[in-house]
This record gives C-alpha cells, sequence and structure tokens, in this order.
C-alpha cells in the first residue's frame, strides 16, 4: 500500500514525535518504505518570510516590496534556522551539513532577489510578476530547509530516505507544477526508498500565484495523484473533530471518524480546511481517500474522507464556525419582483474580489456574510453608494454538518438548542442538498452555540 503523507508545521517542529510516531511508530525495518512524505516549513518559519498567516504582521517579503535591506533580514533569518537546527541535533541533524546547506540555499535565494529587483528597478517589466516572483523564492526556503533536515535525520538513524527538491533552484527549467513532479519521481523504487518532498514546488504557472499558502497541500495532492497512491495521509497535531476542544472541552469533542468529500468543502468555507478545496478536489476525482490523523496519537485510525461515504446513522458529524464574519444587507422596495437585481451586486462583489458564505433572501432584501477583511469593509463603502439601503453588521456564524441529516428533526432540535440558550438566530441558510445548517448570531454567542449544538446534535449525550 503506497501513501503520500503531509505533515504540517507545528507536528514538523516536534520531529523527534514525527520520528517516533508516524515515521517509525511499530514498523519493521521492511515496513518503513511504500511512503512520501510531504513536508510544511517549521511552525513560523514562512510567517516570518511572507507574512503572518493570522496577523498579518510583514515579513522578509514586505522589505523587498519596499525596497528595504532584506539581505540583512535573511542574515537575521537564517540564523533563526540555525536554533532551529540545534534543536535537532539530538535525533541525528548533521549541524554542520544542515548548516551549509541552507546558507547556500539562502545565498541562491538572494542573488535572485538582486537580480529582481535591478529587472524592476529597469521599469520595463510589470512590477506584480516581479512581486509574485520574490514571493515564489521566498516562501521555497522553508520547506527546503525542513525538507533537508528530515531527510538527513532519517538517514542517520539508519532509514534510506531521499530529499525530494521541488523548488527547482538547480535547474533553469520551463517545466510546469505537474511536469516537475512527474520528472521527480520518475524510476524511484519506493518500496526501498522513503521520499522527502518539499511542500513546495517550482512551476511555470506559480504554485503561490494561484493557490497562495495552501500550496503545500497542492504539492501533496498532485504528488499522490501522479504516484497512484493508496490514501493520502494528512498529519496535524489535532483529530478532525465534532467540535473545537478549547470550546466544547476534550472531552465533549470526538474525532469524527468518517465523512465525505462535501462535508470536506463546507468545512472549507467556512476556513475550517480539512485540506485547501483546490488540493481535496484531484483527489476526490482521482478516487483517493484522504485520512486525517493525529500526530500525537499514532494508534488512533484518525478520520477518513471518502467520496461515496453516508452516515449509517443519522447525526451531525462536525459543528464549526466563525466569529470573522460580517452580514451585509441590501434592502430596497423596488428589488421585489426584479429579475436579476442580485447580479447587480454579483458584480460588485466580483470587483473587491469578495465571495460569500451564506446568502438568505426575501422579498426585498439579501443578506450575504462575508470575512470580517478589508476588501470586505470597502466593498461595504461601495454599496452603501450603489444601493438603496445597506447594513453591514459584524456577525459569528456557526454550521452543524453531517452526510446523513436531510430528514425531519434536525434543523428542529438545532433551534431549539440556540433558542434554550437565549441565542438568536439573524439569519438561516440550507441547501436541498441538506448538508449544512448555517446560523448567523451575535459574536458574544459564538462559543455558547457551538457547545449547544455539539451537544444536542453530535450524539454525545
Amino acid at each position: 500500500m503506497l501513501t503520500v503523507e503531509k505533515i504540517g508545521g507545528t507536528s514538523m517542529s516536534q520531529f523527534q514525535d514525527v520520528l517516533h510516531n508516524i515515521i517509525r511508530g511499530n514498523r519493521k525495518n521492511g515496513e518503513l518504505y511504500n511512503r512520501i512524505f510531504v513536508v510544511s516549513a517549521y511552525n513560523n518559519v514562512t510567517n516570518w518570510l511572507l507574512e503572518h498567516k493570522k496577523t498579518g504582521e510583514p515579513g522578509i517579503y514586505n522589505k523587498f516590496l519596499n525596497g528595504e535591506d532584506y539581505s540583512s533580514a535573511l542574515d537575521s533569518f537564517c540564523q533563526r534556522l540555525l536554533l532551529i537546527n540545534d534543536g535537532f541535533a539530538d535525533i541525528g541533524l548533521d549541524l554542520k551539513e544542515a548548516r551549509d546547506f541552507i546558507r547556500f540555499r539562502i545565498d541562491q535565494a538572494k542573488t535572485i532577489l538582486y537580480s529582481l529587483g535591478k529587472v524592476l528597478a529597469s521599469g520595463y517589466v510589470n512590477r506584480s510578476d516581479i512581486y509574485l516572483a520574490a514571493r515564489e523564492i521566498l516562501s521555497s526556503i522553508g520547506e527546503a530547509h525542513s525538507g533537508w533536515n528530515s531527510a538527513n535525520i532519517l538517514n542517520h538513524n539508519g532509514i534510506n530516505a531521499r530529499f525530494i527538491d521541488l523548488c527547482g533552484f538547480s535547474d533553469n527549467e520551463p517545466l510546469t507544477i505537474d511536469e516537475r513532479i512527474h520528472k521527480e519521481f520518475s524510476g524511484i523504487d519506493f518500496s526501498k526508498v522513503l521520499c522527502i518532498a518539499t511542500g513546495y514546488t517550482k512551476g511555470v504557472e506559480g504554485i503561490m500565484r494561484a493557490f497562495d499558502r495552501g500550496y503545500s497541500e497542492v504539492t501533496f495532492s498532485k504528488i499522490a495523484v501522479e504516484v497512484k497512491a493508496d490514501e493520502a495521509v494528512i498529519h496535524k497535531e489535532y483529530h478532525l473533530s465534532s467540535a473545537d476542544p478549547k470550546i466544547v472541552g476534550v472531552e465533549h469533542s470526538v474525532p469524527v471518524g468518517h465523512t465525505n468529500y462535501i462535508i470536506a468543502d463546507q468545512l472549507a468555507d467556512i476556513g475550517m480546511e480539512a485540506i485547501h478545496p483546490k488540493a481535496a478536489k484531484p483527489l476526490e476525482l482521482a478516487g483517493i481517500n484522504i485520512r486525517i490523523k493525529n500526530t500525537f496519537e499514532p494508534q488512533h485510525p484518525g478520520t477518513l474522507i471518502s467520496r461515496e461515504y453516508i452516515s449509517p446513522q443519522p447525526r451531525v458529524e462536525i459543528v464549526s464556525g466563525s466569529r470573522k464574519v460580517i452580514a451585509i444587507e441590501i434592502h430596497d422596495p423596488m428589488m421585489v419582483g426584479e429579475v436579476g437585481y442580485d447580479s447587480r451586486i454579483m458584480q460588485y462583489f466580483q470587483r473587491f474580489d469578495v465571495s460569500y458564505i451564506l446568502k438568505s433572501t426575501n422579498a426585498n432584501s439579501i443578506t450575504m456574510v462575508v470575512w470580517d477583511k478589508e476588501k470586505s469593509r470597502e466593498l461595504i463603502r461601495v454599496l452603501k453608494e450603489a444601493f438603496y439601503q445597506v447594513k453591514a453588521v459584524p456577525v459569528a456564524i456557526v454550521c452543524a454538518m453531517g452526510t446523513n441529516i436531510a430528514m425531519p428533526g434536525f434543523l428542529y432540535k438545532a433551534a431549539k438548542a440556540l433558542s434554550e440558550r437565549g441565542i438568536n438566530i439573524l439569519s438561516f441558510a440550507q441547501s436541498l442538498m441538506q448538508v449544512n445548517m448555517q446560523f448567523v448570531i451575535d459574536r458574544e454567542n459564538y462559543e455558547d452555540a457551538v457547545i449547544a449544538l455539539n451537544e444536542e446534535l453530535c450524539n454525545l449525550k
């Protein structure tokens, strides 16, 4: 059985646990292979290179954009990586070899960035293309660092490992992402070598341009399809659970166990990605199941995401949502009966590159829930100038999702559970497919709503 397995940044930072729990486990030497590991950068490394994913705090990329001293910033960054390396010396990392590798890679990146800066200064090129190229170069450093280290550690632990560097620093071949993956994995006997591949892949189309920070899962997906993997495994520092254990408590949150790709899409739509949706689609079409596992509970089978699964018992599998959303309501007495009114609204959404999570309508008003981001606030300012009456309210959205909830009683139970906690439903949406009940509520009620729906609908009583 050939598996392709992705390890996230938090888990990578605790590589001694990855080595013990995932790579070695209880396997005998002959059972160590037929696995390809796709690694993320160590925790926070990509944040330092680009910008913090959650807070937006600028990284080295911002210095390049502003014409500041990114070279010195990369030198300081290199020292941070060397300190990370020190933490792996006791599990087999050769510190000298590791130091030489990352210093050389950063010097290579400096050379390319310097050349890009010169081209940019000429004024003959599109600035956005140069900026995107710089973003690609910087982002690749983190995965090259963690990938090289991992292969080095494994080889010093008696495991025949090969570093598959998809970053393309050593060649100028104009390959697409798929072509590079095909080239690098051709001719490998996976039964005799354990491959460690970078989560970043260089390609003429630009993996960051297409997928931005979700690129490592896209690489993972493309590798699994290329090698015709039997299963794609994602190792996280937590289980995919019925609800966030930090909200409901560990004792009231259980691993989902089994769900399908439709539910994975619902999760991605509210920002709780089991896997990036553009990474999930190729796997779904290829008929490759995804397994979400907890790095620190290696014996637990985790949660299997498959194409055809429907829960044999009616149940809500996951309760989740977000407090970082805004409800936009557009009201117009002339809307009733007017064909295409909402298409006028969507033109503004498209212009500002804003997608909605929920949409609910009545005769003369349309409510849409969007992420609470600057571009959403810019959209709202323009909508207020263009339409009769526009109201924007900071809210939360909480969703109850399941593969088998299309029957009487679930909506009643959900609304009753919220009502008994004194939570008013401001807006609601559910499609005919009936896999996701979406409730818009006041932000201050979010945690209570998650607790109430998890307790009432996930068979935990």
